[in-house]
């Protein structure tokens, strides 16, 4: 895939064109390419993502998460949550990391553009106009890197890194079907956490 397919099915992916999702996009881009590395579709990478909650610009994860194949759903990333739409990407076999930052270079010209001017007023991205949307698309994806992207150095990740557990077995008491590194152990029984009474 090259880079504007990624970003098309990344905008696909998340559900509508903004801004934020393409500056993950760039971002997770400009990252492997600064490692050396092809995006992942196993867990060989690990993405710390620097987004918080509740805040405009969450979008970004969707975009890092396709272009680097960092998702929640494998495990392979996580958030640090500092409200910042930096990204660090880690290779495991050799710890080699990078972060990557998208600078406010463009902010007054996103904030007055006519999508955030309709999202300000209440409208949802999906409901905005497709011109609107790929306005900003267009303005995020074709400005300069070296004017948009704060690329650190590389540098050694301090990783120790668990293998995967596999294997799910059912709660000896609700039934439900639970991974083995969350069973917990009760008497003789292998229950999981909510039946275990354990926080975690």
């Amino acid at each position: 895939m090259d880079d504007k397919e990624i970003l098309e099915k990344a905008l696909e992916f998340h559900g509508h064109r903004c801004w934020a999702s393409v500056a993950g996009v760039r971002v997770g881009l400009a990252a492997l390419e600064k490692l050396g590395i092809k995006r992942s579709g196993g867990t060989q990478l690990y993405g710390i993502v620097e987004i918080g909650e509740e805040h405009g610009g969450m979008c970004f994860g969707d975009g890092v998460q396709y272009a680097t194949g960092c998702t929640f759903g494998k495990g392979n990333i996580r958030k640090n949550p500092l409200g910042k739409l930096g990204f660090t990407l880690i290779e495991k076999d050799t710890n080699r990391a990078v972060r990557v930052v998208f600078t406010s270079t463009l902010q007054k010209q996103i904030a007055a553009s006519k999508f955030m001017q309709q999202r300000a007023a209440g409208i949802s991205p999906d409901e905005i106009p497709l011109e609107d949307q790929m306005e900003l698309v267009e303005l995020v994806w074709n400005a300069p890197k070296e004017e948009v992207l704060k690329i650190g150095e590389v540098f050694e990740y301090p990783g120790k890194w668990i293998p995967e557990v596999m294997g799910f077995k059912p709660c000896d008491r609700c039934g439900e079907l639970t991974a083995l590194a969350y069973l917990r152990v009760d008497g003789t029984q292998h229950v999981c956490i909510p039946c275990s009474g354990y926080d975690r």
